[in-house]
């Protein structure tokens, strides 16, 4: 390993170096959020051309969560050498990671683009059928999906190994060289220490937009309205859980009408019925008001006698997740919380006594943080309006979903949906960078709708397309006009 390069590296010799933009995230310190607020430029640098190259190809996918794994599978299904940039040991982010189970719907029918349809066979090829009913008004999309951790993440890596996609585990992004209004190289941090991937190619799957604004593309940050973000979540598992005596407690005891399904599937969540219960637990000093301000279970198919916790949620009065040190605290804060939690069920939940964690996310539910401003900007007004666009890459009907503002859950008409147009995957900055996933270009409210994992997943795969298609046609990604791909090529054609 070259002297230069051994890790760690000093700030003051980092300082020293010249030539490289770093990503927003490593020196961001900001509390404020205000999403008319474009993110701080970093303007530190190093010299990109004494770190040594790593990998080089045609396509380079940085962040290997629903979005970005299915940009990478798509693209080298298209034909295209692909590196895929991973910070954890697992591919799936929120999905594997974060333990976000089951996939939340799209609440319209045929929303499912090729790749959800191919990810479908193969968990059913493992004997796990991903809809929780047969029923036909609830497949391609109408019903949560049940994608099993750690099914989905060898699956995720068979997809890889049958598209020869080189997926780089363990490997943090630091920053991008742009040149030219281009993305020539990817910086990241390795166990070999800085190195670089060189690509024609760049989409941007980090959930947190971050080599965008590595790349000088300008972000927008939280709510324009409370200038906060959404919450953040710690999700948990609990194993020895005896399902039926817990289902009797909710349906039969407490009256709760939550549950659509006896076990072996069903989810039991704090409702109208069930508050007195939560807050009783509140005034015997077992439980806190944050703690039981958000709880949801969901049992997971494969793993009998396990809960998935969508809970416990961190308000974001307090903890922002575009703060580096406020995500910390959440996390620590976080897992004092799933301890409580975990207690108190074990003491008032009849089938929860031989109950323990089993599990804890090894990510921090993030359900927003920064947002790229493109060329297209979704808005509520589109989710209302049920637009659609000549250049949908997917389609979905899911509500806006904000956890921390009063605005009324409003559902769209039965059949009604929107559609995401591709120009909210790119950018005016920067010719060869597509984006996928949460952090598109997207207002607040609309951000809250097209967050779930299949949409995300549909908008990668639609950036591999555009990838291999731009390449071929020699044509700029942010010049692409997806409706002029052929209808064979394209994963979803517009309903306009």
């Amino acid at each position: 390993m070259l002297k230069n390069f051994l890790i760690p590296i000093s700030r003051r010799d980092l300082l020293k170096l010249a030539g490289l933009t770093v990503a927003g995230s490593v020196l961001s310190s900001n509390n404020s959020v205000n999403a008319e607020t474009v993110a701080p430029t970093q303007n530190f640098s190093i010299n990109a051309e004494n770190i040594p190259v790593l990998l080089r190809a045609d396509v380079c996918v940085c962040g290997g969560g629903p979005a970005g794994t299915a940009a990478a599978v798509s693209a080298a299904r298209n034909g295209l050498k692909v590196v895929l940039i991973e910070q954890g040991i697992v591919l799936g982010g929120l999905q594997t990671q974060g333990l976000v189970y089951p996939a939340m719907p799209t609440r319209i029918t045929n929303s499912d683009t090729p790749y959800i349809t191919d990810l479908n066979k193969r968990f059913a090829m493992h004997g796990v059928q991903v809809n929780w009913t047969d029923e036909p008004e609830y497949k391609n999309g109408g019903r949560a999906r049940e994608y099993t951790p750690e099914l989905l993440a060898f699956i995720y890596d068979e997809l890889c190994a049958d598209y020869k996609v080189d997926v780089l585990y363990e490997t943090t992004l630091v920053g991008a060289n742009v040149q030219g209004g281009k993305i020539s190289e990817a910086i990241v941090h390795t166990v070999e220490g800085l190195r670089k991937v060189e690509a024609k190619i760049f989409i941007d799957a980090t959930g947190d937009a971050a080599l965008s604004r590595a790349a000088g593309v300008p972000s927008a940050r939280g709510s324009d309205v409370t200038d906060r973000n959404q919450k953040m979540s710690f999700r948990f598992e609990m194993g020895g859980v005896e399902e039926m005596k817990v289902y009797k407690f909710f349906v039969k005891k407490l009256k709760d009408g939550w549950c659509e399904s006896k076990p072996p599937e069903f989810e039991f969540a704090k409702s109208t019925n069930t508050e007195k219960f939560y807050y009783e637990g509140i005034q015997r000093g077992e439980v806190t008001k944050d703690d039981v301000a958000y709880i949801q279970a969901f049992t997971i198919v494969g793993k009998p006698g396990t809960l998935s916790m969508n809970c416990p949620e961190m308000s974001p009065y307090i903890y922002s997740s575009t703060n580096a040190l406020d995500r910390s605290k959440a996390i620590q804060q976080g897992r004092i919380m799933i301890r409580r939690l975990a207690n108190f069920f074990r003491k008032n939940i009849p089938g929860f006594k031989n109950a323990y964690i089993s599990r804890e996310a090894s990510m921090l539910g993030v359900r927003e943080s920064w947002r790229i401003k493109g060329k297209y900007c979704m808005t509520k007004d589109d989710y209302f309006n049920a637009q659609k666009f000549p250049d949908a890459v997917c389609r979905s009907a899911y509500p806006i979903d904000i956890h921390d503002e009063s605005l009324k859950l409003t559902l769209l008409g039965k059949g009604e949906f929107y559609e995401v147009p591709f120009r909210s995957l790119i950018t005016n900055e920067i010719s060869n960078l597509m984006v996928a996933g949460r952090c598109i270009s997207a207002d607040f409210p609309a951000q809250a709708a097209i967050r779930i994992q299949p949409t995300c997943m549909s908008m990668g795969e639609a950036t591999g397309i555009a990838a291999a298609y731009g390449l071929k046609k020699n044509i700029a990604v942010n010049e692409i006009n997806w409706a002029a791909i052929s209808e064979s090529q394209r994963s979803y054609v517009s309903a306009k």
